[in-house]
């Protein structure tokens, strides 16, 4: 059996707005990695690099413009190497709906319980970079 995480936001921005937040590396670096590069485009791969340690890998599986981002993992922790995690967008006029999935965990171990609680903190900081701006330094992120 296979273990999902799921969390819902509003973010009061355009669905453009907070598309990009979420696609491209020079937002991406704002809320989430140190480092990244890729193209919102199918099958592009992605570099979200953390740390020399947490150089991670992930290939775009679907991607609708301004309606869904998804990344299946393909070089990462042994735990996140078998997920896809993704954003489905749903314009709500001057709002944007965000339904975020990561999908597909191995088992529901410390991990699993230490990702779900690290996207709420992060989808919060995404929040706070789209509709304030703010950017939460790096070494501060969990």
């Amino acid at each position: 059996m296979k273990n999902n995480l799921y969390h819902n936001l509003i973010i009061n921005a355009s669905v453009k707005k907070v598309f990009n937040a979420v696609t491209l590396p020079e937002h991406l670096v704002n809320w989430w990695p140190l480092k990244c590069s890729g193209k919102p485009e199918m099958g592009e791969e992605y570099n979200f690099n953390f740390t020399d340690e947490y150089d991670w890998y992930g290939v775009v599986a679907q991607v609708e413009n301004n309606r869904s981002f998804h990344i299946k993992m393909t070089k990462s922790d042994a735990d996140w190497d078998q997920t896809t995690f993704g954003f489905d967008f749903e314009n709500l006029g001057d709002k944007t709906r965000i339904r975020f999935s990561h999908i597909n965990w191995p088992e529901v171990n410390d991990h699993f319980k230490y990702s779900s609680f690290c996207w709420a903190l992060l989808l919060n900081g995404l929040k706070n970079y789209v509709e304030k701006g703010e950017i939460i330094p790096f070494e501060e992120r969990s």
